[in-house]
């Protein structure tokens, strides 16, 4: 595969954009989570990299289907349902996430599409609700664009690394709170049960889990990164080696490790597909190996050679 150039992405340049698209997708990812059917480890409720945007997939409304889609090429917002009929509205700069919101739920009823969410962030420090939040209003359409033709990118090489596992594996997907597009493995055991979690990391955490993703940086990172955590977290692994070497273990969320490598190290690499897989392989082999999990029985006939990598001086 041809070596890509991917878009310029530092944090401070757009936060104010990201920070009103961010909740803009969670008054659309509450509509997907109210509008689909529960499933294991919820994920009824991210959202998905598509041909021109961010979508919600299928959704169900009173005997038909309906659709939502953030168009990041018209940067519009549309929705479509399964009798033909289309409606949308611009996303500009100026569009309060309060205007998005009461725009977004007069177009559902113009269409007859009822759904009930409980219209305030979500996992965020935001917490003003939806409808009342006229502070965030950015919308650089330029920065937007260069967001996702980042996610473009990431979502293909994260389906190619999921393909390396024959265990349980989530699909590649964009989890709304957290802004984050990450892809799951699962060693298929149980976790212990953590009775002071809440239901929504009960349900995320029920079995043991190596995550892999990317988001854009936040209040705590300061930068786009790719990262992975292994939970529950096992004894030794922040001792255990990472690829390239400029990733590291870090707590940026309190006590537990992320394997952390900022996305400009994969940007600026000669080859960023090789880095970006070199260091998602290597935070694999530090959790399955401190996890106790079953290494060979879960690699894929996909998965490249054992030394594909190799960490050696000079190999």
């Amino acid at each position: 595969m041809t070596a890509v150039e991917l878009p310029e992405l530092a944090l401070e340049p757009w936060e104010p954009t990201k920070e009103t698209l961010h909740l803009w997708l969670q008054i659309v990812g509450k509509v997907r989570l109210a509008a689909t059917p529960p499933q294991n480890h919820w994920w009824n409720a991210p959202l998905y990299v598509d041909t021109r945007g961010l979508t919600t997939r299928r959704l169900r409304s009173e005997g038909r289907d309906c659709d939502v889609s953030f168009d990041f090429v018209a940067h519009e917002l549309v929705v479509r349902t399964s009798r033909g009929e289309v409606d949308s509205f611009p996303l500009a700069d100026g569009l309060s996430v309060a205007a998005f919101h009461e725009r977004f739920f007069a177009l559902l009823a113009g269409l007859g599409i009822e759904v009930e969410t409980k219209a305030e962030p979500f996992g965020i420090p935001v917490t003003t609700p939806f409808a009342e939040d006229t502070e965030h209003a950015s919308y650089d359409r330029e920065a937007v664009e260069r967001f996702w033709q980042a996610l473009r990118w990431i979502d293909w090489t994260l389906q190619e690394f999921a393909g390396w596992f024959c265990g349980k594996t989530s699909p590649v997907h964009l989890f709304w709170h957290g802004l984050d597009l990450a892809v799951t493995r699962f060693s298929g055991r149980r976790a212990p049960e953590n009775p002071n979690a809440d239901r929504v990391t009960r349900e995320a955490y029920s079995h043991e889990v190596i995550s892999f993703g990317f988001w854009p940086g936040d209040q705590k990172v300061r930068m786009p990164a790719f990262y992975s955590y292994t939970a529950p977290e096992p004894a030794g692994l922040a001792e255990q080696p990472l690829r390239p070497d400029a990733a590291s273990w870090q707590q940026p969320f309190g006590s537990s490790h992320l394997a952390l490598l900022a996305y400009d190290e994969v940007r600026s690499s000669p080859d960023p597909r090789e880095t970006l897989l070199d260091f998602l392989q290597s935070a694999y082999e530090a959790g399955a190996a401190t996890a106790g999990w079953d290494e060979e029985g879960l690699r894929s006939s996909w998965c490249p050679p054992v030394p594909v990598f190799d960490p050696r001086p000079g190999a």
